[in-house]
């Protein structure tokens, strides 16, 4: 079903509209897409740039993620559940990485389908707290499982526009020979760090997945946790440290979407370098436009050079 009328906003939600600012509104009567296109509503920046390797000029996608924010708490703008209100499909990641959605859905009274990418997919266990009752949100650091994410993707495209059934199955293989060919490429590199000195040591824990696909050593995260909120105490401070002497890690990698104090801490007391700044790694989000993670092949290929250039201990 293309391009319904929109929705009939709950009160209380039209009341957060109005009292938003004009820019919501204005943004969203200029943003006219031509008669055809699927509304689409993708929560995080991974999914968002599925949703439009995908779809291709098929759809029109609302990321509601911008780069370099935390997906894990995450408070949605009016314009958010406007996009939601007027969409012909939403995507999420799931694994419980976006708490807040289920809440803004019901209020914006959307019925369309919900597709969660995640669904089907071997999931990391989490440490039983709830923050990670669900498991390891992180699943795209696997490209495995990104195939499986967007043929989910394709197929609820294909169920809402049959029309263009064709163009999206076209889609979907051009990016999945891409995802091989990037699967393949990381996994060479990889192999070509001394089996010795593939450990890493991370802002948190947000490449298990990468981790178990490539047969890395994961020594430990300044964050012990999936969830950026948590914090390491003083003592595991001081034991993350005494973990990556053990372990003879020779690098802490730290994430483009968090501080680097902490991990530039974590370093000088290991004796160990730091990759920070340009280098840093993308973990829970994509970066901006022109930025070396600015779309998900990039991200990895960033992250895969950044890793084995100092795991290797040649220049970055």
């Amino acid at each position: 079903m293309l391009s319904p009328p929109a929705r009939a906003l709950p009160s209380a939600v039209l009341l957060v509209l109005l009292t938003g600012g004009c820019a919501a509104t204005n943004a969203s009567a200029t943003s006219a897409d031509p008669p055809g296109t699927l509304k689409v509503v993708a929560t995080t920046t991974q999914i968002a740039d599925f949703a439009r390797n995908v779809g291709g000029d098929k759809v029109s996608v609302h990321q509601i993620l911008k780069p370099n924010v935390d997906p894990h708490d995450y408070e949605p703008s009016p314009l958010d559940i406007q996009a939601i209100s007027e969409a012909d499909v939403v995507v999420k990641n799931g694994v419980d990485l976006e708490r807040w959605l289920d809440p803004v859905i019901a209020a914006a009274g959307f019925e369309g389908p919900v597709v969660d990418a995640s669904q089907g997919l071997r999931i990391r266990k989490g440490d039983g707290s709830r923050e990670e009752a669900a498991g390891d949100p992180h699943v795209w650091h696997d490209p495995r499982n990104v195939k499986l994410m967007t043929a989910a993707i394709e197929k609820a495209y294909a169920a809402e526009d049959p029309a263009d059934a064709a163009a999206y199955q076209a889609n979907l293989a051009a990016y999945n020979a891409k995802i091989d060919a990037l699967d393949a490429d990381i996994a060479a590199k990889i192999q070509s760090i001394p089996a010795d000195r593939r450990k890493l040591v991370t802002n948190h824990d947000a490449l298990g997945y990468y981790i178990d696909r490539y047969k890395l050593t994961f020594v430990g995260s300044i964050i012990p946790s999936f969830d950026t909120s948590a914090e390491l105490s003083a003592s595991q401070i001081s034991d993350l440290v005494t973990k990556i002497k053990a372990a003879g890690a020779t690098a802490v990698f730290s994430e483009a979407s968090l501080p680097p104090k902490t991990a530039e801490t974590i370093g000088r007391e290991a004796g160990v370098r730091v990759v920070a700044g340009e280098d840093a790694l993308y973990g829970d989000t994509l970066g901006p436009d022109g930025s070396a993670g600015a779309t998900y092949l990039q991200m990895e290929e960033h992250n895969t050079d950044t890793l084995v250039n100092a795991l290797r201990g040649t220049a970055a």
